[in-house]
């Protein structure tokens, strides 16, 4: 059995910052499965309101059983993502809380798999899915385990969705304070041309903006690199 605190270590050096948020679940997602010895496929579903997402997979089988669901609207993986509670499903040939998913899913070669919630900040945002190709393949013990991996995957996969929208948020604000840079030196230039004051000026860069259909920004951006307004004749 994986030794928890060598799976602690590996996620504490999962790095979140300055990469995109892709890799890092595909990163954790590898580590959480490793750490299942039973675990043939194994995958990430994040749920951001009633959308779930399989935000990262190891193993085409846990991606086959995913979409299964997600044309259904429920199984193992969406119900442990929304009700924060573990979904065990010993035998896909038997199983009786989702039979036309099990019985799909055992067409296509899932044959038991596990479903753990993702708990961070007091609620659920997903699930750390496990799956097998043989019956009964998750014991006890593995939901045990299971428990602690998906506890901790939570924590990282949850920080890092806050360190991608951070990232987001920031070059967001980036983009926007050169838009706003931009914005102003061409109302300079058309201030200083035409001896008229800043409302005046952005009234002109605004109406050409209306006219031809493009944003202010690239109304600015024509005026800076050239010296005329867009449009103008």
């Amino acid at each position: 059995m994986t030794n928890v605190t060598d799976l602690h270590e590996q996620l504490s050096r999962v790095v979140l910052a300055g990469r995109p948020f892709a890799d890092a679940l595909g990163e954790i997602t590898r580590i959480g499965h490793d750490a299942l010895e039973a675990s043939e496929a194994s995958s990430i579903t994040l749920i951001r309101g009633e959308r779930p997402t399989t935000a990262a997979y190891e193993g085409q089988l846990a991606r086959d059983a995913e979409q299964l669901q997600y044309v259904r609207g429920h199984g193992p993986c969406l119900d442990a993502g929304r009700a924060g509670q573990v979904f065990v499903v010993a035998d896909m040939r038997s199983d009786q809380r989702w039979p036309d998913y099990a019985r799909h899913a055992s067409e296509r070669g899932v044959a038991s798999s596990m479903s753990l919630p993702l708990p961070f900040q007091g609620a659920t945002i997903g699930a750390f899915n496990a799956y097998a190709t043989r019956p009964e393949a998750f014991t006890d013990d593995d939901v045990t385990l299971g428990v602690e991996v998906a506890t901790w995957l939570a924590l990282a996969a949850g920080n890092g969705e806050a360190a991608n929208r951070s990232a987001t948020d920031a070059e967001n604000m980036r983009r926007a304070m050169a838009s706003r840079a931009t914005i102003d030196q061409a109302k300079g230039i058309l201030m200083e041309r035409h001896k008229i004051d800043a409302d005046a000026a952005f009234t002109v860069l605004s109406h050409a903006s209306q006219q031809l259909n493009v944003k202010l920004r690239d109304v600015a951006d024509h005026l800076v690199l050239t010296g005329e307004v867009l449009g103008a004749r």
